[in-house]
């Protein structure tokens, strides 16, 4: 049975290297995509990953688990694109089915124009809402753990999500 994320958190805390390797390899995938999908720039996303990290290791004399770690890592994660986003001049205000694989040509190019439109889609989100969207779907949080890695309330998270799945399966569905 594999340790869980706080146990192997609190075992780093307390000089266990290895414990810190698991973690990261458990978790690196995930927050990468979750901070490369939620800008779009390739280098400012892998430096953002990168000092998230960072702080996980600055922080881990500090640790203590009041909340699940990946709640705890998505936060770090959070902040830093918000002051990422603050430093851009942007302002973060809300506003308002599985890939089918096939061997047929015209099937597999409709499947290919579907996705991008939902890149594209997910890409023109407001931040608050792709990010509702991609703690969700990358790390598989739930709307309470949302609220609490970026800072809301339950309701508003749930709200962000809910609008940015709106606006992705009316992409998907329109043509």
């Amino acid at each position: 049975m594999e340790a869980p994320d706080e146990q192997l958190m609190l075992a780093y805390r307390d000089g266990d290297a290895g414990a810190f390797e698991t973690l990261y390899a458990r978790h690196r995938g995930a927050l990468y995509r979750f901070v490369l999908r939620s800008l779009k720039d390739r280098a400012v996303a892998e430096e953002l990953f990168q000092e998230a990290w960072i702080r996980v290791i600055e922080a881990r004399g500090r640790y203590a688990p009041s909340a699940k770690f990946t709640t705890w890592l998505y936060t770090i994660a959070h902040n830093l694109l918000v002051d990422h986003w603050r430093r851009k001049g942007l302002t973060l205000v809300d506003s308002d089915e599985e890939p089918v694989s096939s061997d047929n040509p015209a099937s597999q190019a409709q499947a290919r124009e579907g996705l991008a439109r939902f890149l594209q889609v997910l890409e023109s989100l407001p931040p608050v809402q792709r990010e509702a969207f991609l703690l969700h779907e990358e790390s598989g949080m739930s709307v309470a753990e949302i609220a609490a890695a970026t800072g809301t309330n339950e309701e508003a998270a749930k709200s962000r999500l809910r609008y940015a799945l709106m606006k992705l399966r009316s992409a998907v569905s329109d043509e």
